[in-house]
């Protein structure tokens, strides 16, 4: 694939994503599942009222400057409520999340490329991205998931170009990578997953190095690439490829940016991607503090922890959607976020109220956080695909050496297998201890990577020699399409009939 249609599939995809987030908008005037929080939150801080919040406040920021905004422009303003507490048009308080949603599959599509190289890897997983429902959701109203993600994404991004460079460059990137990191956690505490998850591929680059060059363990503290300039050219698989040739072939080179992860010491780590992080977070509660003079700094974090300690186990008495984690990968329990029904196509959009008496309904409203199906399922497949390539290598030369080892030299694609599975163990993993009542939008964070992964084993299937690889990489890619498509209406909230809502309920867990 050239750069000119890269470029234009890449453009045509965040096109799309705008189109589908901002499509409707206003279409319920009201405050969808966690807007009564968060659109009211965001409103707080143009009318000056304290409040406390059970997360930090970074995302509320966002949606009150997107609601300030809004309120300038003189256009979209056709319905107005006053449930946030001002009199605002739905659209104020949706857009800015709207188009922060839209750029995910753009920022999904980067870090593909800067893992590999690969144009068609990058567009298949921006493309895979924006064919998902709870992202699409997520976007189209004024909650704050959207956010964690796409500033852990951003970090992850900029740590990437951070290792395609040297000196001021390098640090330059790693300076927006720990302000990124921070901003993520700044959103929800969780948002330190995707900093774990840089940690865990330095510490797992570091580990592959010095099994190999264990003799000086010194090397850990100090900046290989400075201390050992040939050892790097030799050992850490430099070759003729590079970033300034991403369509040379694969197969000629395994230089890949994360086989620089050893060229970050413990210094660079616990600095940029350590006291930045902390420094950005601390300054993120300033304006809320000012506002809300109740707690100070670590009793308001006191008090976070001891909401989120309280809100009960992993129950349908707690909560009906409730879902532990190891629901969430199959997708046995996504989640309505706006259910109503009404007599008939023409009559007004329905606004939260009694429900219609049984059998009255003949349209149904439904805006369900849920993933799409078949994406999920293949991601999921991908994933465990690369875990057994990961786990076969050294495996394989334990059968032909009778000891343990690893690989000397990693390809990129062994590489690309390593950062997506343990980014995707990083965030997800930490919930298994989690005891408090948790949904399927906690796993927005560690099912992008999944998105990457089905992404990469497609683009191996379409690369392949083989014409039934190649037929099954475009099979896959046509049936994440079309579900799509056929579950668009529950993601959009489009009207629906009660045989066609139910013809999308595959499971009577879904309801």
């Amino acid at each position: 694939m050239n750069k000119k249609w890269f470029r234009i599939g890449m453009v045509s995809v965040f096109l799309f994503s705008v189109a589908l987030r901002f499509w409707g908008l206003e279409r319920f005037n009201t405050l969808v599942f966690d807007e009564v929080y968060f659109a009211k939150f965001g409103n707080n801080y143009l009318t000056h009222t304290p409040f406390f919040n059970a997360h930090p406040p970074l995302s509320q920021y966002m949606i009150g400057i997107g609601i300030w905004i809004g309120s300038h422009i003189p256009f979209w303003h056709d319905t107005v409520n006053g449930l946030t507490g001002s009199l605002r048009s739905p659209w104020t308080y949706r857009w800015l999340n709207a188009l922060t949603g839209s750029f995910i599959p753009l920022v999904v599509g980067a870090i593909a490329y800067q893992l590999s190289y690969r144009r068609s890897f990058a567009l298949l997983a921006g493309l895979f991205t924006a064919c998902d429902g709870i992202f699409l959701v997520e976007s189209r109203y004024a909650l704050s998931n959207i956010y964690i993600v796409i500033f852990g994404l951003l970090a992850h991004w900029f740590l990437l170009l951070a290792l395609d460079n040297q000196n001021r460059r390098r640090s330059f990137w790693l300076v927006f990578a720990g302000i990124a990191f921070g901003a993520s956690v700044g959103t929800k505490w969780n948002g330190l997953w995707f900093l774990s998850g840089a940690y865990l591929i330095w510490i797992a680059a570091w580990i592959i190095h010095l099994i190999h060059y264990f003799p000086n363990p010194k090397l850990f503290f100090t900046s290989f690439s400075l201390k050992h300039p040939q050892s790097i050219s030799q050992d850490l698989e430099a070759s003729t490829y590079s970033p300034s040739s991403p369509s040379s072939p694969s197969s000629l080179s395994s230089q890949t940016p994360l086989q620089n992860l050893t060229q970050l010491n413990i210094f660079h780590m616990l600095f940029y991607l350590g006291i930045i992080p902390a420094l950005i977070y601390s300054i993120i509660w300033i304006p809320h503090l000012q506002l809300d003079k109740t707690y100070g700094f670590i009793a308001v974090h006191q008090q976070i922890l001891k909401f989120h300690l309280h809100l009960g186990g992993n129950s349908p008495n707690v909560h009906p959607y409730c879902a532990a984690w190891y629901k969430w990968p199959l997708m046995t329990r996504p989640m309505a976020y706006y259910y109503e029904t009404a007599k008939s196509i023409t009559e007004p959009l329905p606004v939260m109220g009694p429900p219609l008496p049984a059998g009255a309904g003949q349209v149904i409203y439904d805006v369900h956080a849920m993933g799409n199906p078949f994406l999920w399922w293949f991601g999921l497949a991908a994933m465990l695909f690369l875990v057994g390539m990961l786990v076969s290598q050294p495996v394989i030369l334990w059968v032909k050496e009778s000891r343990f080892s690893v690989p000397k030299t990693l390809s990129v694609d062994t590489w690309i297998a390593l950062y997506l599975v343990i980014n995707y163990a990083a965030n997800l993993l930490p919930w298994v201890e989690v005891t408090r009542c948790v949904f399927i939008y906690h796993y927005m964070c560690a099912v992008v990577f999944v998105f990457l992964a089905i992404a990469w084993f497609v683009d191996q299937c379409l690369r392949s020699y083989y014409q039934q690889l190649r037929a099954l990489g475009v099979t896959i890619t046509f049936i994440i399409l079309a579900a799509f498509i056929f579950w668009m209406p529950i993601y959009l909230g489009l009207p629906l009939s009660p045989h066609d809502y139910k013809l999308r309920m595959w499971f009577n867990s879904w309801i």
